[in-house]
Parts: C-alpha cells; structure tokens; sequence
C-alpha cells in the first residue's frame, strides 16, 4: 500500500543499505513536510454526478478528466484557498459526527483543490464558505462516496497528504510572443506551487508571477528557445526541470517534464 502511495520515495534508494529502514525514514521525512493533522471542516457538493459543472475553476484547470483529476476534486473556502496558492494541494477527507448522513464503513476521499468557493455575505445561514468557515464544496461523486445525498452539508475532518502522481510535471504554453502564461499541473507530493523560475536556452533564471490560481506569467520573449522550468512547492522543494519545451514550441502545447517531485 505504501509503495503505491508513495512511489516517488523509491527514487533516494538505490544507495540505501538497508531499504526497508531507509524508505522508512524518508516516508517519515515526506509526510513531515506536510501538516499531516486532522482538522475540522464541513462538505458540501456540487455539480451533477457527471461532474461537468467542476470543470474549468478559479485554479485555472481546464478538462479535469484530461489533466487527470477526474472528479477526486474540490473547490475551497477562502480560508483553505489561500488566494489560490493552495491549487493543486491533497485531501484526504473523512465524514464524521453525523451517523445519519455519514455511510457507515465509507473510507476516506482523497481529493486535489481545483477550485474556489467564494463567500456569500448576503447570507445569514448556510455560509459555508465564508471566512473564517474551513469548507470542502466537493464533486457529486467524492461527496456521496462518504455521505448520503440528502445529507447536503456534512461535518467532515481533513488533513493535507501527498499527492500521487503518475508521469512528470506539465506545463501548458499560451499568451504571445510577450505574454507568456504557464499553467503547471500534475504536481506530486506537495501538489501547490509556490514560486516558478523559466529558463530559455539564451537566458539565464526569469522568476515568474502569479497570474491566478496556478497559471503563471512572464513578459519576456522566449519564442524560439528550448524552456527549462525550477518550481518551488509550498513545503519548500525545488526541482529543475531542464529542456521541458523543445526550441520550436507552439503556443497551445503542453509539454511534460522528465521527473516529478
């Protein structure tokens, strides 16, 4: 179970002695990274059971399916969102303190933030996603695998826990020639990101800026270099990712990193 949760652990063990004892220690040294905690929160749900009302969002995803997110996804309150830094963070979310609502023996959700609940302060009750409210407004599908549909609103508990992640980072290219917006996903372990520096193959280090949510931007022209990408993610890793985009790449692509976090 472990090896499938955290497969991007293997990669430090091929010098390892001892390889249990080793995985061991660094599985400790990932989950510490991230606040592992339980917390106290409430659940709503969204859209229909096909999911077509998650898609796009404030965290600036598009097709859920086709950038792998599916429906094991949520949109948060402004107290989880973080000005949308949080995009692309994990879940695990339990259902509790509702024996009516709550399907006895459901197991936990896993879930990404790909969207923002906003606050409506015109309300007086059901103010689930105003500050300093912690809320999850969830997929039909993630919602009623741990609770009844009829329940509407549940109380649930939360805590962060890595991403898993199958193949490398992705990037995807558009703007013009001096507007370039980045939109990174696919992002294992910690799954935000926090800051991104681009790379042509004539420049040196460009920071880049938070556009919103988890496209980002930089105004300077890189038509006709190859881009390499570094990304910091909120527990502070950062990775290089060299040559990501070939020199002839097109406006509307998306290109995938060799590694991932």
């Amino acid at each position: 179970m472990l090896i499938i949760m955290f497969p991007y652990l293997f990669m430090a063990l091929p010098h390892c002695l001892v390889p249990l004892t080793c995985f061991m220690l660094l599985l400790v040294q990932a989950m510490a990274k991230l606040d592992s905690n339980w917390y106290d929160a409430r659940a709503t749900f969204y859209g229909d059971a096909a999911g077509g009302d998650t898609m796009q969002g404030a965290c600036g995803y598009g097709d859920l399916f086709q950038q792998g997110y599916g429906l094991a996804t949520a949109a948060l309150s402004t107290a989880l969102f973080n000005k949308g830094s949080t995009c692309g963070a994990c879940f695990e979310i339990i259902c509790v303190n509702n024996p009516q609502w709550c399907i006895k023996g459901a197991r936990s959700i896993i879930v990404t933030a790909t969207n923002f609940c906003p606050p409506d302060y015109s309300k007086t009750t059901d103010i689930w996603c105003n500050p300093p409210q912690k809320h999850f407004d969830l997929s039909y599908k993630m919602f009623t695998s741990i609770a009844y549909y009829k329940a509407g609103v549940t109380p649930v508990k939360y805590r962060r826990v890595p991403c898993s992640k199958s193949g490398g980072v992705r990037f995807e290219l558009k703007g013009n020639p001096y507007f370039l917006l980045v939109l990174v996903y696919n992002v294992a372990n910690a799954g935000d990101v926090s800051s991104i520096s681009i790379k042509g193959s004539k420049t040196g280090w460009i920071p880049m800026t938070r556009n919103w949510g988890q496209k980002w931007n930089t105004g300077t022209n890189l038509v006709g270099q190859a881009l390499s990408f570094k990304v910091t993610t909120s527990d502070g890793t950062t990775k290089q990712f060299d040559s990501v985009s070939p020199s002839n790449w097109q406006f509307g692509q998306i290109y995938e990193s060799k590694g991932n976090f």
